[in-house]
């Protein structure tokens, strides 16, 4: 059976072909990204509803949670398909209270890639991306030091790939000197545009661009304007939303993350969606 591929495949490096429509795992815990899901089944349903669907692009951490989100992916989908990629992320820990604490110290890195082997059942993950910032961003931070440390468990064979998540222009240069970069990950949507010209380099370079908070994240998305087009295009504005982002670039790839089935089979179905050019025009007035 030919397994349909939501937005297209996208292929980085060899042996890591995405698809564009991926999934982000974050909201299969509870509140504030913190402790178990209220209803587990549901969440674990969710996780082999999307691979149905075709995504082969799962976004996680040992940080959701911390850890209920890897253990959920691990009991949903242990052993993963081959085509199946995990793209996870280090450089934070949780307080017992669910504060985010930053933590880039190489060897507590290197000690975070392997909880999430651990905990996601792996010997090897795909594509490890170093958290730098957050949405507020930090500046052009030298991050050296930290990459490095990835780059060197990747040499060990532990990490196919690195990525960025939260960093500038310049910090991807600076990476880029240490290890290939096949994912960046930063805010970008509709109403966050500061990263165009990121999202431009990174499609020039054939680096993956993942947009998190596709949809606004906890501050969704409103507008009177993308109402308006999804009311004559018949869709729902979150599908117009992540249309724009997936026609925006040819290397913009997506982790819209919900914990219902309806809303993932909505996101997924988005990728379906072709924008006219006056549709497009429109939105393009939305953002800044």
């Amino acid at each position: 059976m030919t397994t349909i591929v939501p937005g297209g495949a996208l292929t980085l490096a060899e042996g890591l072909t995405l698809s564009r429509m991926g999934y982000g795992a974050m909201q299969l815990t509870g509140p504030h990204v913190f402790g178990p899901p209220r209803d587990r089944e549901q969440a674990l349903a969710v996780l082999r509803e999307a691979v149905t669907l075709g995504v082969r692009h799962i976004d996680t951490s040992d940080f959701y949670g911390p850890v209920v989100v890897n253990e959920l992916i691990r009991e949903a989908l242990h052993p993963y398909a081959d085509d199946l990629h995990l793209v996870t992320k280090v450089g934070a820990r949780r307080g017992d209270d669910g504060s985010w604490i930053p933590s880039l110290e190489p060897s507590d890195l290197k000690a975070q890639v392997r909880e999430n082997l651990q905990h996601l059942g792996l010997d090897v993950l795909d594509v490890v991306n170093l958290r730098v910032g957050s949405a507020e961003g930090t500046g052009d931070a030298p991050l050296g030091e930290q990459f490095g440390a990835l780059a060197e468990l990747r040499q060990e064979g532990l990490i196919r790939h690195l990525g960025l998540s939260g960093v500038t222009s310049a910090q991807l240069t600076e990476a880029q000197a240490i290890a290939p970069v096949v994912t960046v990950q930063n805010l970008y949507n509709l109403a966050n545009r500061q990263d165009d010209a990121l999202v431009d380099r990174c499609a020039a370079e054939n680096i993956a661009y993942a947009s998190y908070f596709p949809l606004g994240g906890f501050t969704p998305l409103q507008s009177d304007t993308l109402d308006a087009v999804a009311a004559r295009l018949g869709a729902s504005p979150q599908q117009v939303a992540l249309a724009w982002l997936l026609q925006r670039s040819p290397t913009t790839v997506l982790i819209p993350g919900t914990s219902t089935l309806a809303h993932l089979r909505e996101n997924v179905a988005a990728a379906d969606l072709k924008l006219p050019a006056d549709a497009i025009e429109d939105l393009n007035t939305i953002g800044g």
